[in-house]
């Protein structure tokens, strides 16, 4: 019997056959992952314990309890990008916290015309609108991809 990643990956890769799409998917998926990390950076915290522990801190820890459920090294690979994620924001947030945000907001809308675009290309829906954990399951469908390539098992 397959494991739900498996499953999920398999499901997730039905809609992202066409070659373009792929490209497309990439560059957006990380860029979107990013743009969502950075809005919820963007999020007044209610406490100071650290200047790098915010409203993102608590939403990744989540989100990575989600993924090590599915399986241990993706949510590893995971974690380091939500790291470097989180990197990116404490540059960003030292030219201006305006600009985080705003810059995201407008990564975050460019990047998912172009998924759309992608999935007019390949004549699919995204599959996150079939069901929400999808938006989830797609930055993990590209780890697995270079955890494949590396020969790490996922």
């Amino acid at each position: 019997m397959a494991s739900k990643i498996d499953v999920l990956l398999d499901k997730y890769g039905e809609s992202h056959q066409n070659k373009t799409n792929k490209l497309i998917h990439w560059i957006c998926v990380p860029l979107i992952f990013y743009s969502i990390v950075a809005l919820i950076w963007s999020i007044p915290f209610p406490f100071d314990w650290s200047a790098n522990f915010n409203w993102a801190s608590v939403v990744l820890l989540l989100v990575l309890a989600y993924y090590f459920r599915l399986s241990v090294s993706l949510a590893l690979g995971m974690m380091l990008f939500a790291f470097i994620c989180m990197t990116a924001c404490i540059f960003v947030s030292r030219v201006s916290d305006n600009f985080l945000w705003q810059s995201a907001i407008g990564i975050f809308v460019i990047a998912w015309i172009f998924q759309f675009i992608g999935h007019k290309i390949e004549g699919k829906k995204p599959s996150f609108l079939e069901d929400l954990q999808y938006l989830l399951i797609g930055p993990a469908w590209l780890m697995h991809f270079l955890f494949k390539k590396a020969g790490i098992p996922y």
